[in-house]
């Protein structure tokens, strides 16, 4: 009877994993990553606060710039509780429904986040080869419409790949190599052909982060045509500097991801250590750089900020142009 009763709990659980072999350490490991969990909750609530209370930034740019915000916060959320709950209290065991909960949230949320990317590229390259039309074409409802099917679209597609996994028997170690649950770390688990996860990640990353990268370098790539046909150099500067702060988020969204992917397919050799740093940097990094990129490189937002922590008044001659 107990081994029966071990055995359905067995099936019924994940096991994450902090750093194996620091379990000693998780306390002082822990500071950082509060450190950083609290930077990313502030930076973001610090920029859809002024977004949401200064009128003079309701735009398209900045309301696309609102949904980056709440995106980078959705996915430090997801994460925060098991990343911590292993570092504080060891608490390693999760039920397979909140396991898979976690990863619906994760992989939609970073799936959001491309599309999000992507209407802001949309956004800058009407601002700059249609001025003209650029209140026009990016009405509220329009805008409105823009994160909507971003939602839409990436929750349709990871939807199915709870259910995917639910069909699986683990026969293997129930043990995550992680500090939550991600889809292809749960079904190299499953004892069973994974054929069909298989095909149809690369599907959902098809459909979503390769068209998503190749409509962004399109919208670039005319931006540039655009600039470099406008006679005055000054005008051709200020022309690209609006788009600089988008085209950092861009890199700092898609450098880690392709990282991370090449270490998973073709980095079995190496230490354990170098996956785990390059999951955190993909899942942590651009939500705690994305609100200090435009906070620091995009003057209305600067300007705002400071008007509104006027306690910070050392760090303007920092932040001036």
């Amino acid at each position: 009877m107990t081994i029966l009763l071990n055995s359905s709990l067995q099936r019924a659980t994940f096991f994450l994993t902090g750093f194996q072999g620091l379990e000693g350490l998780h306390g002082w490991i822990s500071i950082p990553f509060c450190f950083i969990y609290l930077t990313v909750i502030l930076g973001n609530l610090t920029i859809l606060h002024v977004i949401c209370t200064d009128a003079t930034l309701h735009g398209p740019m900045y309301y696309f710039l609102g949904m980056l915000a709440v995106t980078d916060l959705g996915l430090c959320l997801s994460t925060l509780p098991t990343v911590l709950g292993i570092f504080w209290f060891d608490t390693r065991e999760i039920g397979i429904p909140a396991c898979f909960t976690q990863l619906f949230f994760i992989h939609t949320l970073s799936l959001v986040e491309s599309s999000v990317l992507l209407s802001m590229s949309i956004d800058r390259y009407v601002a700059i080869c249609n001025p003209l039309h650029y209140s026009t074409v990016l009405t509220p409802a329009c805008i409105v419409k823009m994160g909507l099917s971003s939602v839409l679209r990436s929750s349709l597609l990871i939807l199915p790949l709870p259910f995917l996994l639910k069909r699986f028997q683990y026969c293997h170690s129930h043990v995550l190599a992680h500090a939550y649950c991600l889809h292809l770390e749960i079904m190299k688990l499953a004892c069973s052909s994974i054929i069909v996860n298989h095909i149809y990640g690369l599907f959902v990353v098809a459909c979503t982060v390769g068209v998503d990268s190749l409509l962004i370098f399109l919208s670039y790539a005319l931006i540039l045509r655009t600039v470099l046909s406008i006679a005055s150099h000054q005008e051709r500067l200020r022309a690209l500097n609006t788009c600089v702060s988008h085209i950092c988020a861009v890199r700092l969204f898609y450098i880690p991801m392709i990282g991370l992917s090449l270490v998973h397919r073709f980095g079995e050799h190496l230490p354990r250590v170098v996956h785990l740093f390059m999951s955190y940097v993909y899942l942590l990094v651009p939500p705690l750089m994305n609100p200090i990129i435009y906070s620091i490189k995009t003057k209305q937002i600067r300007q705002r900020i400071i008007k509104k922590f006027q306690f910070i008044k050392p760090l303007r001659c920092f932040w001036k142009d």
